[in-house]
């Protein structure tokens, strides 16, 4: 059948989209046990390990930053004093846990022949003789190389580091070391030397610098002398080389400058009038002038005269051109004589323009020779001046070379002075004493954390108990996990029978004990075959799982007696070839059977078997082994055919869907399919993919159906589920 579920996982899961307090109690209860081991064995472990820890002393003495400091000389020392700001403040915290300091304290203390800080002079315990048993223990040799000595040293200076704890005092200037031992003198006298050693170190850091800064200026002394001579001789030279004694020859430069300046004004005025006559006349002759027009045209003798003469040719012409024609001799002859006037003219008007271009470049020339001699009087002066600039440069290189001499000489004699009388930035504000209770270990804070310790890791092993349980405890995790319904749950016989009914065989308990919940469980299973389809008649139903032994035969068995007992006609048939399961169960040893009935060589009526107890029939398995696959021959539809019509419900016990093929064959012919699921065992992975092969071959799945459920467990864990609350319908059972 080609029928679809409209349930689905998202349908099935809106309810747990909010935190349920219950349904975390329920799993709490489920996995208290575990709970209560791991938390029991974390909590014994951690307090034994820390109660057997040595007792350790802290002992704390105090320093305090100099904000005031004595000013004996007016001289700025090398090294400047701390300035007291809370970076600074937090600077010598690091300074008093760093490896040097701790190194001085070792070194002073003589602490590497200690055996509490040099793990090879301590006596080893249990789990160091093991260690050495087995060859991992640390070698107890004294080291004979420098290298192995100073490896031991730094392991005792990392040791004696980790004893040291340094802090500030809120925000004052006040710092507090405090050292653990093992021995409360040891522990007062330890941290008294190390604020004793970070006095020392800041008292060296000052004489060393002071030191240092004599011998540097002293060095540079002799520098500085003998650049401040050569500094004066270079002076000195470089006025004699210039002739720079007198500045007069610059006064004289200057005059002569000027004068060309007004040469070159003049020229330059003369020269723009040349060019712009020029400029004039071409544009003139360039705009459509025959050259009439032009100033110089104007003024010239030679071509008013010629203007004269062809005034009067002009009037020849024009009386003979009245009284002859334009071919007579005179008419000819004096056309060309005004030709030729005109053409003397233009060459005038040539003239005169190729004189104003001469005149342009005799101008031009003229500016020229004057800007050349401006030139060559500025390059003079510029050669002076360059001379001056120079000679200024080494003047003040001289001043400053004597400026810095002065400088570090003064400063010289200022470090010298200051020797010896340097102070330190801190002082010891109160030493440490011997402490007189431990401070470590805190019984009551260790066992406070022993609990709590136990507390988290039971809670985490139940989250990932939790985490790691891929079965189905309940209905909504069917739903939930699968996205199939939740057709039916089938209680464990042992959780639902009264101890003197506990000795009765599953498959018998619901036909002698026909009252009880387990009954009721194959009735309430029968239910929803019955509304699965609506007004359908006879159902041919399939009950296969994903694996072996989740309890599909006595649910088979238990599911065709109850439905027989109610009056229904009811067949079911062993599919199992491998098994036999339902055969088996029931101690049929048939000697035809299903198989024999779909090849044909017996009939149905032969093979079938009367369950008296119920009233149900049974199609057994015989013992013949089939070799072809007989569930997808035609023979196999015509018998369910068959069986349709002679009763009301045909079931089916088929093998585990994943572990032969013979079950989706069947399911593809049946009207249903119910999974079945071991209560808390099978996991939600193999029945998915359990679903997806039946799905693969056409099948209709009805729902999922959990079995061999313990009830009484169920009714304190499984919140969510009607088996929860199965203490308080129980006594309709008992009744």
């Amino acid at each position: 059948m080609t029928e679809t579920n409209d349930y689905s996982p998202s349908n099935a899961g809106r309810a747990g989209e909010t935190i349920d307090i219950q349904r975390l109690i329920a799993v709490f209860r489920r996995r208290l046990k575990l709970f209560a081991a791991v938390a029991a064995v974390v909590f014994i472990v951690v307090a034994v390990v820390m109660l057997r820890q040595t007792p350790l002393y802290t002992a704390t003495s105090n320093l305090q930053i100099n904000t005031r400091t004595e000013q004996v000389v007016d001289s700025k020392a090398v090294l400047s004093g701390l300035n007291p700001e809370t970076s600074v403040v937090d600077t010598e915290v690091e300074v008093l846990k760093s490896p040097e300091l701790a190194a001085a304290v070792v070194d002073s203390l003589r602490l590497t022949e200690d055996p509490e800080f040099n793990g090879r002079l301590q006596k080893p315990g249990l789990l160091g003789t093991i260690k050495g048993w087995v060859g991992l223990g640390a070698d107890r040799t004294s080291p004979t190389t420098e290298a192995g000595r100073e490896a031991e040293r730094q392991s005792v200076i990392n040791a004696v580091g980790q004893r040291l704890g340094v802090r500030r005092v809120g925000l004052t200037y006040s710092m507090n070391v405090g050292f653990t031992s093992e021995s409360p003198v040891k522990a007062a006298r330890i941290a008294n030397v190390f604020a004793e050693k970070y006095i020392e170190s800041q008292l060296d850091r000052k004489l060393d610098a002071t030191g240092q800064a004599n011998t540097f200026l002293r060095s540079r002394l002799e520098e500085l002398r003998q650049q401040v001579q050569e500094a004066d001789a270079a002076v000195s030279s470089y006025r004699i080389a210039n002739n720079l004694l007198s500045s007069q020859g610059a006064t004289l430069t200057e005059q002569e400058i000027s004068a060309y300046n007004q040469q070159l004004a003049g020229v330059r005025a003369q020269e723009a009038e040349q060019v712009a006559r020029l400029r004039t006349a071409r544009a003139q002759l360039a705009s459509g002038s025959s050259g009439d027009d032009v100033g110089e045209a104007l003024t010239s003798q030679v071509i008013q005269n010629l203007r004269s003469q062809r005034a009067a040719i002009s009037a020849r012409v024009a009386d003979m051109s009245s009284r002859y024609g334009p071919l007579h001799p005179d008419m000819v002859r004096s056309q060309r004589e005004l030709a030729d006037i005109d053409a003397q003219i233009q060459a005038e008007i040539r003239r005169i323009i190729s004189n104003l271009e001469a005149q342009v470049r005799v101008a031009q020339e003229r500016t020229a020779s004057v800007q050349t001699s401006l030139n060559s009087a500025r390059g003079t002066l510029a050669s002076n001046s360059g001379a001056s600039v120079q000679l200024r440069e080494l003047e003040g290189n001289a001043d400053a070379a004597r400026s810095v001499y002065q400088t570090f000489l003064d400063r010289y004699r200022e470090t010298s002075a200051q020797a010896g009388i340097e102070q330190a930035d801190a002082t010891i504000v109160s030493r440490a004493s011997i402490p007189t209770s431990q401070s470590s270990p805190n019984v009551m804070l260790n066992l406070a954390l022993s609990i709590v310790l136990g507390v988290g890791a039971g809670l985490a092993a139940v989250v990932l108990a939790e985490m790691m349980d891929a079965g189905l405890g309940t209905t909504e995790e069917v739903e939930r996990k699968l996205g199939l319904p939740a057709i039916g749950s089938v209680p464990l016989v042992s959780s639902v029978a009264e101890p003197a009914d506990r000795g009765i065989n599953p498959i018998d308990f619901a036909v002698k004990k026909p009252l009880s919940v387990f009954a009721e469980a194959f009735r309430s299973l029968r239910t929803s075959i019955n509304y699965a389809g609506g007004s359908q008649g006879s159902k041919v139903v399939v009950l296969t799982s994903a694996l072996p032994g989740e309890g599909k035969t006595t649910t088979s068995i238990g599911l065709a007696r109850v439905s027989a007992i109610a009056g229904s006609r009811v067949v079911l048939l062993d599919c199992d070839l491998r098994r036999r399961a339902v055969s088996r169960a029931l101690g049929l040893n048939a000697g035809a059977g299903l198989v024999e009935v779909i090849q044909g060589t017996a009939t149905l009526e032969s093979v079938l078997k009367l369950d008296e107890s119920s009233g149900a029939y049974i199609l057994p398995l015989s013992s013949v082994t089939a070799t072809q696959d007989i569930f997808g021959a035609q023979a196999m539809d015509e018998l369910l055919a068959k069986l349709r019509t002679s009763f009301d419900l045909v079931l089916m016990d088929t093998a585990p869907v994943l572990a032969l093929a013979d079950t989706r064959v069947l399911a593809a012919k049946a009207d249903m399919t119910i999974l079945l699921a071991r209560w808390r065992k099978t996991p939600a992975r193999a029945i998915n993919s359990a679903v997806k092969l039946l799905q693969q071959s056409g099948a209709y799945i009805l729902g999922a159906a959990l079995t061999q459920v313990d009830v009484n467990a169920q009714s304190k864990q499984g919140y969510g589920d009607a088996g929860y609350y199965y203490s308080e319908y129980k006594k309709y059972y008992t009744a």
